[in-house]
């Protein structure tokens, strides 16, 4: 146990600056700025440079912010670059080019008229634990710069007090905004220039998204159409919970994305303090009981667990890996499936090619034999084609994705020749 937490320990020691959101006065040639949308149940700070403290605040701040990005030259994509000593150089850091105060719903939907995308999406993400209010504000806009997702971005902060011995602290934080969390998901639905929205939750702020949405569930008889998709990135979640929060929602609920990793080392650690019970973003894929929870929920599964980034917890590998966020920005904000042939096929993530046998008629096997292995209910009656038709094409060598099957058992094509053999 005290190794486990000797690990997160020593991955949490970054040294990050603080009070690093004053604004520049200046930009550079070359970056790009990406505005941000914040609503906040945080407790204002009196440092412009921190803005937003841990603590909780009495009522929703709202502002927005403009991130400038360093030159597509100078970084790489996943990473959000901090500076090293302040002011920042935009040329190499992330910056914040502006901050301004939004001081009411009507001056919010102003903003969203301005800043919305043709399709009219909007995207909510929900941090994690341990995030100071710049921490929350850099990686999201990273993600949006780096996925180049086509949606409206708004970040919903809540009050993590940015210290890894603040577990029990920022759980009940989460609980604390969970009201808040509905009525900004609200607002939005009421809104007429919004058509669709997503909702990307990380880590701990995956428990406050699905309290929310289920709070909005018993309150409405339901959760609204316009929240089309939930993504939930390495969920700090009981799998045991998470079962009863969708049971509490009922059929009306969005559509689950949700990416787990067998080696997120911070949801093991979460599991040790939380009664030993399964953290949703760390399950086994192939594991019978589990494939039947996602199977009879329409969930479907990204297992990132093969998967190398530079981050040593592998707890953000869904934000840090260039190729999933891409995949998310082209992809699965959008709603879209990964799993269609075309993609599953087409679409190289990049992953070091590995040996797929001949012996194709398991799903499990599949499941181990790519670099990210996939579980969508919905396509899982075509495994068997796509799967020949890679052995066709491709021969033993694949990169990208393949669709894993919610049943280890072989479907029969009752087009097929051999289909009265096949069990």
């Amino acid at each position: 146990m005290a190794g486990l937490f000797a690990v997160v320990w020593l991955a949490g020691c970054a040294g990050l600056p603080e009070g690093v959101l004053i604004p520049l006065e200046t930009d550079v040639p070359g970056t790009t700025q990406v505005p941000i949308l914040v609503a906040t149940t945080r407790a204002p700070s009196a440092d412009p440079g921190i803005l937003y403290s841990g603590e909780r605040g009495p009522a929703i701040d709202l502002n927005e912010i403009v991130v400038s990005i360093p030159p597509e030259e100078n970084r790489t994509v996943g990473e959000v670059q901090w500076p090293k000593k302040l002011p920042p150089d935009p040329s190499r850091d992330f910056a914040a080019l502006s901050v301004k105060t939004i001081p009411d719903v009507r001056a919010a939907e102003a903003w969203f008229l301005k800043h919305r995308t043709p399709n009219r999406r909007l995207l909510i993400f929900v941090h994690g634990f341990n995030n100071r209010y710049e921490d929350a504000v850099f990686r999201f806009a990273q993600i949006a710069h780096d996925s180049r997702m086509e949606a409206t971005p708004l970040l919903f902060t809540w009050p993590s007090r940015g210290s890894l011995f603040a577990y029990g602290y920022d759980k009940e934080s989460t609980n604390y905004s969970r009201s808040a969390l509905e009525l900004v998901l609200k607002t939005a639905v009421q809104n007429p220039a919004v058509d669709e929205i997503t909702v990307l939750a990380h880590s701990m702020g995956t428990w406050l998204t699905v309290e929310a949405l289920r709070q909005m569930a018993i309150r409405d008889g339901g959760v609204p159409s316009k929240i089309e998709n939930v993504i939930l990135a390495s969920p700090d979640l009981d799998v045991d919970v998470f079962r009863q929060q969708l049971a509490d929602m009922g059929p009306k609920h969005p559509k689950f994305t949700v990416f787990v990793s067998r080696d997120d080392q911070a949801l093991r650690v979460s599991r040790r303090i939380s009664g030993n019970v399964d953290r949703l973003g760390a399950i086994d894929i192939n594991d019978p009981q589990y494939r039947a929870l996602l199977e009879r929920e329409g969930i479907v599964v990204l297992d990132l667990s093969a998967l190398r980034v530079g981050d040593r917890l592998n707890h953000s590998k869904f934000a840090e890996s260039p190729e999933v966020v891409r995949l998310l920005g082209a992809r699965l904000i959008a709603g879209q499936t990964v799993t269609d042939q075309d993609i599953g096929l087409g679409e190289r993530l990049g992953a070091a090619a590995m040996d797929v046998t001949n012996t194709v008629g398991s799903a499990a096997g599949l499941a181990v034999s790519v670099p990210i292995a996939i579980i969508d209910p919905a396509t899982r009656d075509s495994l068997d084609d796509q799967a020949d038709q890679l052995g066709r094409h491709l021969g033993n060598a694949v990169t990208g994705l393949v669709p894993v099957g919610t049943s280890g058992a072989r479907r029969c094509d009752p087009r097929r020749q051999d289909c009265a053999t096949a069990r």
